[in-house]
């Protein structure tokens, strides 16, 4: 099943790839269920049932073409953001750090930055900005106390998420800002929407990447993930309840900017184009700031 957030409400996407079209789950279920997607998680059990239930070709007379500039974030007001750092070997040697052992370093994202898949990013004045392609778990039930044997029934579905972020304000002392410096104004685009576990062969083995003006800067795949998706939510699991809609960047393959000898960082009308196989793409157009000089 894929779930897209179109204009706030909750569609179910039927369709091949490249010809996909939109359900609301709304009207399909004559009113059973919430319009908008922060309710679609709080009943994602009986959602989940109903559309079992479905000829989902039985709507094609009702489904609507998507319009990828009305897509948002599939969930779009989590009670909470995980982002998780130095979760891929080589991405952990790049930024200087040695690959963690127990959990790796965990902060957030704030929602206030999240958009749909294919948005402007304006450039803060004087920052550097990175990218950095990420598998994004969304949670579908409360979670507490779990072990990893018993994480991918707790997930709702996965998305693709960019990570940017501006590096002088997230390293800047006396203590390191991540929080601040990768929650400006559209640095947490995902999308473009929530594809559940069973729809992939394998959903521990994806592969992701983006580009710049269509030069390959990063590709990695999810199985070289040092904590992968189960790990990282029964971890988290042992110290906060994880609760339906919670939105987990799970961490960044090698390949960004502040990484590279000479570093490189986005520029005003460079286009950033990510995807995640099995769930899709996003693409990111960059704007100067108008204070910059």
């Amino acid at each position: 099943m894929r779930i897209a957030n179109i204009d706030n409400r909750a569609a179910l996407v039927i369709g091949e790839e490249g010809s996909e079209r939109a359900v609301d789950i709304a009207h399909a279920s004559h009113g059973r269920f919430d319009p908008e997607l922060p309710g679609v998680y709080q009943a994602w059990a009986d959602i989940t049932g109903w559309a079992a239930q479905q000829d989902l070709s039985a709507f094609a007379d009702e489904s609507f073409p998507i319009d990828r500039s009305l897509l948002r974030a599939p969930s779009p007001a989590p009670r909470q953001v995980f982002a998780v750092g130095l979760n891929y070997h080589a991405h952990a040697a790049e930024s200087g750090f040695e690959s963690p052992t127990h959990l790796p370093p965990v902060f957030t994202k704030y929602a206030s930055s999240f958009t749909g898949p294919d948005t402007d990013v304006i450039i803060p004045a004087g920052g550097n900005v990175d990218w950095e392609i990420e598998l994004v778990a969304v949670i579908g039930r409360e979670t507490s106390g779990i072990d990893e044997a018993d994480a991918w029934p707790h997930v709702a579905g996965l998305t693709a998420g960019q990570d940017i972020s501006e590096r002088i304000t997230q390293t800047r002392g006396p203590a390191p800002q991540f929080g601040l410096g990768k929650s400006y104004a559209g640095f947490s685009p995902q999308g473009p929407w929530l594809v559940t576990p069973d729809e992939f062969t394998n959903p521990d083995d994806l592969e992701l990447g983006c580009t710049i003006d269509g030069e390959q800067v990063q590709k990695g795949r999810t199985r070289d993930l040092i904590f992968p998706v189960p790990t990282l939510i029964a971890a988290l699991s042992r110290t906060v309840t994880l609760y339906p809609g919670d939105v987990i960047f799970t961490g960044t393959p090698a390949g960004v900017g502040v990484g590279r000898n000479p570093q490189r960082f986005l520029q005003a009308g460079e286009k950033l184009d990510s995807w995640i196989d099995g769930i899709g793409q996003l693409h990111q157009r960059f704007v100067a700031h108008p204070d910059a000089k």
